[in-house]
């Protein structure tokens, strides 16, 4: 259209620009009239690219958004997903910066809708809609009932976090063998985001301090513990973070940007499952009234991380330091893992039953003011991909999941989890050893620099690398500690 609009009014010598500026026009009205957008590319042979848009979610300084937008934009076909990115856009689809607008979250999770049955295409309540209308599809643990059951999503770190599953691997979506008799699948996505403009404390803001939020009960109207100081019972929706008095800035429109791969499901793909681990995990092991074994976990989504006392100083340095053990449905080998973390963060690790360092992520640190590269925070994690068949969770292998923050200062809504992508074991010889974590570390903050990503700057590489050393430093703490053990105490 607007091509045809320059043509025909290139005879009435109206300028260039202004056919430009009309075409950008166009171009803005259609991606805000629409509720969902969608584009496809191919990038290589069966491989798909698709961005698609969440339905805008108007923010004024220190509002919340807690959206769940039910059918929404999803490939439908039976796929293998090869990646997944997500960000904060505003209405003209440009990249927002998080000291502006804080992603504290978003996933996207599968389920069935009975044929003729009404669920809102909007809600804004964590309760799902209800049985029989609504099957809950969720990935393959290992929290309890519907907690982190999400295929893909994590929150701001996504933009300059690799989640490529290497070939000829993928996480399996859509098997239309899986859908119940009168049932369709559909999706839904989950966003909670943050406007932190003019914000009193932009850090407390994304930490859901009580206090900011002027809450004192929960979504429900239900009273707040006095020992609950921060966290997704404080800043759910409509709720509105503390500004500075006198700050004014218009309301503006954001939508989700979300990104995916997947090629066509076929026999070349190797199925991998996805567990999703949360620091908050506390398993038990029990047997049922038939004598079966069974295990209980109790995901508690988020924490308070205390400051240190004297007493946790190690060599100078303060952490805070979380661990749990859990224990996977199903062994294999590892394919690759990333990890959410917040402010404060230093690093998150796996340990086998051996002390063994199974995958290891570090923060990384932005160091600018423009959109991927925000100062003070967490732009990215490093990935862990270990040489193919190296990495092994045996079955019924106990793992430790630890957590490591600053200890500075009290931390409230506190996160740690741990997305892994697991594959069967093969019959094939294999080396025994996962590659050093650090050197995993150098060889993504390489590829970021030559990639084109987002660029981290220096101080994000300085930061990093002092992260590795704590890291380390950590680690062989603990491997310490576990040898001089004699065995595992009853969980």
């Amino acid at each position: 259209m607007a091509v045809q609009v320059c043509s025909s009014m290139a005879s009435t010598m109206v300028s260039e620009n202004w056919c430009l500026k009309a075409a950008l026009i166009l171009l803005l009205v259609s991606f805000s009239t629409a509720d969902h957008s969608r584009l496809f590319e191919s990038t290589e042979e069966n491989i798909r690219k698709g961005v698609f848009f969440s339905p805008e979610m108007e923010l004024g300084p220190g509002d919340v958004a807690f959206k769940y937008y039910y059918d929404t934009d999803f490939p439908r076909n039976h796929i293998a997903l090869k990646s997944f990115n997500a960000e904060v856009v505003d209405e003209l689809g440009k990249s927002v910066p998080l000291h502006d607008v804080y992603l504290h979250h978003t996933y996207v999770l599968s389920y069935y809708q009975r044929k003729g049955s009404y669920i809102p295409d909007v809600l804004e309540t964590e309760i799902l809609p209800s049985e029989p209308d609504f099957l809950y599809k969720r990935n393959d643990g290992v929290c309890q009932d519907s907690v982190f059951g999400q295929f893909i999503g994590l929150a701001s770190e996504m933009r300059g976090t690799p989640t490529n599953i290497p070939d000829p691997y993928g996480i399996e979506l859509n098997n239309p063998a899986e859908v119940p008799d009168g049932y369709e699948q559909k999706w839904f996505l989950n966003a909670h985001i943050i406007d932190t403009r003019g914000g009193v404390d932009k850090v407390g803001c994304t930490e859901c301090r009580c206090d900011l939020y002027n809450v004192t009960s929960d979504q429900f109207g239900e009273p707040l513990s006095p020992d609950y100081y921060g966290g997704l019972k404080c800043c759910y929706a409509h709720t509105r973070c503390k500004v500075k008095e006198g700050f004014e800035a218009p309301r503006r429109a954001y939508r989700m940007k979300y990104t995916l791969t997947w090629a066509d499901w076929d026999s070349s793909i190797v199925p991998a499952r996805i567990y999703l681990l949360d620091i908050t995990d506390t398993m038990k092991i029990v047997r049922d009234s038939n004598g079966v074994v069974q295990t209980l976990h109790d995901c508690l989504v988020e924490y308070t991380s205390e400051a240190c006392e004297e007493k946790d100083l190690t060599y100078g340095v303060c952490l805070a330091t979380k661990r749990t053990r859990i224990m996977l449905p199903k062994g294999g080998y590892l394919i690759s893992g990333l990890t959410h973390m917040h402010i404060g963060s230093i690093s998150q690790t796996l340990y086998g039953e051996d002390g063994r360092v199974i995958c290891q992520t570090l923060p990384i640190y932005g160091d600018g003011k423009e959109a991927g590269n925000e100062a003070g925070y967490v732009v990215g994690t490093t990935p862990c991909y270990p040489k193919p068949g190296s990495v092994v969770i045996k079955e019924g292998e106990f793992i430790t999941h630890e957590m490591v923050y600053s200890g500075a200062r009290r931390l409230t809504g506190t996160m740690g989890l741990f997305n892994i992508i697991v594959a069967d074991l093969e019959e094939a010889e294999h080396e025994p050893n996962p590659r050093y974590p650090t050197q995993v570390i150098l060889e993504h903050m390489n590829n970021l620099v030559n990639s084109g990503s987002p660029v981290i700057g220096l101080l994000g590489m300085v930061v990093a690398l002092l992260a590795v050393a704590v890291a380390v430093l950590v680690g062989v703490l603990y491997r310490m500690k576990s040898a001089s053990r004699d065995g595992y105490q009853s969980l």
